[in-house]
């Protein structure tokens, strides 16, 4: 692969950081560590950001002009991505929306859903969120409980999200439900478009050690859903959720980026940091940092072998789960080795300067860690998809869910 631009592409680089600095007074800007503030607090700003980009056409490069995008590259996806984050520009309030819930509208939405939603969702102007997770269907989604009963031309909606990343502020939804129990599990499942601000919905944020509230619990009592807004056929949702799915493990893998702190930045904080500690405590320093630069570079350019893919018109696959699995691995080593620089300064909520980005990285990756799928569950989605070994034994794939419910 060629790190070098094209001309042409080194010709887009420039206009869109011509575009950025034109509207830097419009833009919210953050250090690094952004990856764990809450939205909420400055929901305003974030959304404010998000309109000016959108209006630049710095946002949904990829989507169809019909939709509002700019029917643009891969490629140019990610340099106006490098960008964002050279201009210290935070993620994008809507980032669920753009990565996940809107590719999914376009894959399987009606055309009135897709001109009802989609430009606004470009905008900001609705911010979306993901309800899939349940207390007891998180690793196997497909088990969850959550149930959508047809009556008349709506669904009645009862049951219970859990770690939805966003609801807190989010006006829509994605919700995965249970229609048909007597079937599979895997087949009695529907996608629907919900109102968060619906009667009957209920969201109560769940705190992180880091003290922000980026995730949270969401409750449904006999929440309305016209039928108008079913993504796909009732009993296809698993297959719509596979779509999601696939996007959310390429937008949390990225493609070539980092997750969390990049590891230059860790570089830096090294050459400063290291002279301060004393021997014993310096070797222990460069071991982890050593560690974290190797892992972070392999999982960047492997990402970079996958952007490939992705820029030849090749669609997202089970690969996207090595991206995932390797990122959030090495985000947390180059946290972890961050904090073990600081020495004694680690044990404050922020070092002397004020700057708490290491230990918000660290309090903030073990989430990450989760979300789109864990370690365990995307190892066996490798084991079994990439490298075709066995799968492990399954006896609830073909039986009606509702026999084998406890």
């Amino acid at each position: 692969m060629d790190f070098d631009d094209s001309p042409e592409e080194a010709a887009y680089r420039a206009s869109v950081r011509a575009r950025l600095a034109e509207h830097a007074g419009e833009l919210v800007h953050a250090g690094h560590g952004e990856e764990a503030v809450d939205p909420g607090t400055h929901q305003a700003q974030f959304r404010h950001t998000q309109r000016v980009l959108a209006e630049a056409g710095l946002v949904g490069v990829t989507w169809p002009r019909e939709y509002g995008g700019q029917g643009g590259t891969v490629v140019q996806q990610a340099i106006v991505a490098q960008e964002l984050a050279r201009a210290r520009v935070p993620v994008l309030i809507n980032h669920i929306g753009l990565g996940m819930c809107g590719p999914t509208v376009i894959a399987h939405g009606s055309q009135d859903q897709r001109d009802r939603y989609l430009s606004r969702l470009l905008r900001a102007d609705d911010v979306w969120c993901q309800l899939f997770s349940e207390p007891a269907s998180g690793s196997d989604l497909a088990a969850l409980r959550t149930t959508a009963v047809r009556d008349g031309a709506d669904w009645v909606v009862n049951g219970q999200k859990v770690w939805t990343t966003l609801a807190h502020v989010a006006d829509l939804g994605i919700l995965l439900a249970r229609t048909d129990p007597d079937r599979p599990k895997h087949a009695g499942l529907t996608m629907f478009v919900v109102d968060l601000h619906a009667p009957g919905v209920t969201v109560r944020p769940l705190r992180q050690m880091v003290g922000s509230a980026g995730f949270n619990e969401v409750f449904f009592d006999d929440v309305r859903v016209p039928d108008a807004e079913r993504l796909g056929e009732p009993g296809e949702g698993w297959r719509v959720a596979l779509t999601t799915l696939m996007n959310e493990r390429v937008a949390i893998g990225g493609a070539g980026g980092d997750l969390g702190v990049p590891v230059e930045t860790l570089a830096a904080h090294a050459r400063e940091r290291l002279p301060a500690l004393d021997a014993e405590r310096q070797v222990l320093a460069r071991q982890a940092v050593g560690r974290a630069v190797v892992a972070a570079l392999a999982a960047r350019y492997t990402g970079y072998r996958r952007f490939t893919v992705l820029s030849h018109g090749g669609l997202p696959g089970p690969e996207a789960s090595a991206g995932k699995l390797a990122g959030t691995a090495a985000a947390r080593l180059v946290a972890d080795a961050g904090v073990r620089l600081l020495g004694d300064d680690a044990v404050y909520a922020a070092t002397a300067d004020g700057d708490d980005t290491w230990q918000r990285s660290q309090g903030y990756l073990p989430g990450l860690a989760i979300a789109g799928g864990t370690d365990q569950v995307l190892r066996n989605i490798l084991g079994e998809r990439v490298l075709g070994l066995p799968p492990e034994p399954r006896t609830d794939k073909t039986a009606p869910f509702a026999g084998g419910r406890r």
